[in-house]
């Protein structure tokens, strides 16, 4: 899908991620755009990789307690990185379960070193959000 074809409104610290998308492959982008800083997807990398490398063990050997511990490392490296670094509202709060998938599509892309792609796709999402909205970036 071209960046023309995207929804082209964007959530911002004062409009909370309640945009409506048709499908995963739509909200990709606007989920990119909202990592847009590379300390941003750092910050996600880290905490999802803590916070699995806790759940894991925990929910195959116990205490399962734990398991939320690692669910709240992950959130909270990432939560922090949307208010400190990115000043926007994280994108799980309207779309969890996009959010979820989309946060391991993202550091897929990093791991296999396509992080130049990401900044560009949140670049090209932001261009089209701001032109649309008749201000720039």
């Amino acid at each position: 899908m071209s960046t023309n074809d995207q929804p082209v409104n964007k959530a911002t610290s004062d409009q909370p991620a309640t945009l409506e998308f048709a499908d995963f492959a739509e909200f990709f982008p606007f989920y990119m755009s909202q990592h847009s800083k590379r300390a941003t997807r750092m910050m996600h990398c880290v905490g999802t990789s803590m916070g699995l490398g806790i759940a894991l063990p925990s929910a195959l050997w116990g205490p399962r307690r734990r398991v939320l511990l690692g669910a709240a490392v992950g959130y909270g490296f990432a939560w922090t990185s949307h208010f400190a670094i990115e000043k926007n509202r994280p994108a799980s709060f309207g779309h969890p379960l996009w959010s979820f998938l989309g946060d391991w599509k993202m550091i897929a892309m990093m791991l296999a070193g396509r992080d130049n792609e990401i900044s560009e796709i949140a670049a090209n999402y932001l261009a089209d959000a701001a032109a649309a909205d008749g201000t720039s970036t």
